[in-house]
């Protein structure tokens, strides 16, 4: 009996001194504009994805560290396409929320018909096609579910349409039917220009209300995007208001360190709270890991920290000023089984039945122009659109998830005429890539690299050599702000094409917009009708961030 009794307080011992330690980011790469949500032991976070296609990824978690991919919001071309839209434009800043047994996400389709919401009983999916919500009239639509009411909160222009200074902005609500699925009633402005309009705040957007004890607290970004990011809180009695500013306002930004700090992590802001399975209250938000001034390739990522309840006042990442690239937190780990999504880590995505979850298309998922077996691996059509257009290109993307890795395939292919190639992308956008891929040259193969130019709206040849192999393998090696370019030869060793090109190019900074790099698997016709294709057989990701290794 007492055995038993030792084994039982043991276990208990054990259960209260479980710890977990979380590394940041913890989603690496271009996964922006974080929201989640908790229901019951289980969190679900979606992510903006622009003009990329499926739309929306949905993680599921049960201890805000392993993150498993279920499925994605947007994923039949009968739902939305995004044709004629720029990388970073197509959808902004989604939001998910849960009530009475219905999963809902709200977000903005920012140049076609705004602000929508769609539903669905499970998170995995399917979920319902967008119903459009033309009174509300701006960007980053979230819901909040009141006692016995819902109310939709957003971005929105000046009042009157009269900006006292580039970046005014308001933030407004509707009443919203969750099931009519429509606004009730007056628009609401609930906040004017930000915490204090007298010092020309700007872009306060990405609000979410939540209520704690009586308080109703109406948590925003502040600053824009970028290195001036912030959070913001306020708080009323009311849904609707009067909102006061935090005194001690912003609840987090990173924009007052000194900039040359070692491995800086900035532009930190977009924020939701969440509790924990311990109890406490986390954030999870927008941050970037730049490797020189503001350059950046990985695109915004999502980071945690912790909160703080001071005075009825939520403070985030309390202890120190810098977002840290880890904590511990004291409750139990939940692995999953997926691919992982921070820290060091390495997997071959194989194309045998299909595609993994977290690739991703231009635009739409046109199932006319690639197939997947066994045998072959992955057959891509070479397509006359191409990538510097806005249509749907042969182009499968996977994120770029560390400064410092590589991404490799295999591929079979025989080019017939000059316009015709196909191999291996570092895509930020529609002029600032580069392109290693196979082609032909006087009647002989050949590999070739090409670099996007943004000025002449073309792909410059940067160089090329001869090919005399039917199968070769790419790499595109990503070191911070360099990227350099491999191909095997006929011993299937590693030929170095191009050593240490300006990764700039491919950097958030130079292009501008909101997304990050991908490599992609990619092949055109540069215009042309052709029927040649080009089989890969796998890819390949490697990323090892120094700053992530254990001590």
């Amino acid at each position: 009996m007492k055995k038993i009794i030792f084994i039982l307080i043991g276990l208990f011992a054990g259960f209260c001194n479980a710890q977990v330690t979380i590394k940041n980011p913890i989603m690496s790469g271009f996964y922006p504009d974080p929201s989640i949500t908790r229901v019951g032991k289980d969190y679900y976070l979606v992510n903006s994805t622009f003009a990329y296609f499926p739309g929306i990824p949905v993680f599921h978690s049960r201890d805000l560290k392993n993150w498993k991919q279920l499925g994605s919001v947007i994923d039949r071309p009968s739902q939305m396409t995004f044709f004629g839209d720029q990388t970073s434009r197509g959808l902004f800043a989604p939001s998910i929320n849960y009530f009475k047994g219905t999963y809902y996400m709200t977000c903005t389709n920012i140049d076609k018909n705004g602000n929508f919401v769609m539903t669905a009983k499970d998170p995995a999916g399917p979920w319902s096609d967008p119903i459009w919500l033309p009174k509300v009239r701006g960007i980053d639509p979230s819901l909040f579910f009141d006692t016995d009411k819902a109310y939709i909160v957003y971005n929105s222009d000046a009042p009157n349409n009269k900006p006292l200074y580039s970046g005014h902005r308001t933030i407004r609500t509707y009443e919203f039917d969750p099931v009519k699925m429509t606004v009730i009633g007056e628009e609401i402005q609930l906040v004017n220009g930000g915490v204090d309009l007298s010092k020309k705040p700007v872009w306060i957007e990405g609000p979410h209300i939540f209520k704690r004890g009586d308080w109703y607290y109406l948590c925003a970004a502040e600053g824009g995007t970028s290195v001036n990011h912030s959070q913001v809180i306020l708080r009323s009695k009311n849904a609707t208001g009067l909102y006061i500013p935090y005194d001690k306002n912003p609840i987090l930004t990173q924009r007052d360190l000194d900039p040359n700090r070692k491995d800086p992590i900035t532009s930190a802001g977009h924020a939701e709270l969440v509790e924990g399975p311990d109890g406490k209250t986390y954030a999870v938000f927008l941050a970037v890991r730049p490797y020189e001034g503001n350059h950046y390739n990985t695109g915004r990522e999502t980071f945690i920290a912790p909160v703080k309840w001071v005075d009825e006042w939520p403070i985030i990442n309390p202890d120190v000023k810098e977002i840290q690239y880890s904590y511990t937190f004291d409750y139990k780990e939940v692995k999953q089984k997926a691919p992982p999504q921070s820290g060091n880590f390495a997997y071959r995505t194989k194309f045998d039945r299909k595609l993994d979850q977290s690739l991703l298309f231009l635009r739409t998922n046109d199932t006319s122009w690639y197939k997947l077996d066994k045998k072959n691996g992955l057959t891509m059509k070479l397509l006359p659109e191409t990538c510097m257009g806005l249509g749907n290109p042969a182009f499968i993307g996977k994120r770029q998830q560390h400064l410092t890795g590589s991404a490799t395939t295999e591929m079979v292919f025989e080019a017939k005429k000059e316009n015709e190639k196909a191999g291996m992308l570092i895509f930020q956008g529609e002029y600032n890539f580069y392109y290693i891929c196979q082609s032909v040259k006087d009647g002989k193969q050949v590999v070739q690299l090409y670099k996007g130019n943004p000025k002449t709206k073309t792909m410059d040849l940067m160089t090329e050599v001869a090919l005399d192999v039917k199968k070769v393998q790419f790499k595109i090696e990503a070191q911070r702000e360099f990227y350099s370019f491999y191909y095997t030869d006929t011993q299937g060793n590693w030929k170095l094409l191009k050593d240490k090109v300006d990764g700039k190019l491919v950097s958030t900074q130079t292009a501008g917009g909101f997304v990050g790099s991908l490599y992609a698997l990619y092949a055109t016709s540069s215009g042309e009708v052709s029927q040649n294709k080009a089989m890969f057989k796998w890819l390949d990701y490697s990323g090892n961030d120094a700053v992530h290794v254990k001590k």
